[in-house]
């Protein structure tokens, strides 16, 4: 599985730690890969992420994104929606 390094704010660490401690994940891993997969799946049922996992394309606001993408530009993109 490939690895990539992220900041998580003081209470996000805690939060995850602490679902962690209480049985419910295995890992902080597994916490993070389940966020990461609710969120694609909010993404989908909002029509902004094509069903083809092989080849995605996110579009928020007036800009699609497609392939490969930087996880810190979506977040920004959604958070600006959010925003609006």
């Amino acid at each position: 599985m490939p690895m990539i390094a992220v900041s998580v704010s003081p209470q996000q660490a805690a939060q995850i730690r602490a679902a962690v401690e209480n049985g419910g994940y295995a890992s902080g891993s597994q916490v993070v890969r389940e966020a990461l997969h609710l969120w694609s799946e909010s993404l989908r049922a909002e029509g902004q992420v094509e069903p083809d996992d092989k080849a995605p394309t996110i579009t928020l606001g007036d800009k699609a994104y497609a392939g490969r993408v930087c996880i810190a530009e979506l977040f920004d993109a959604h958070r600006n929606r959010s925003r609006a």
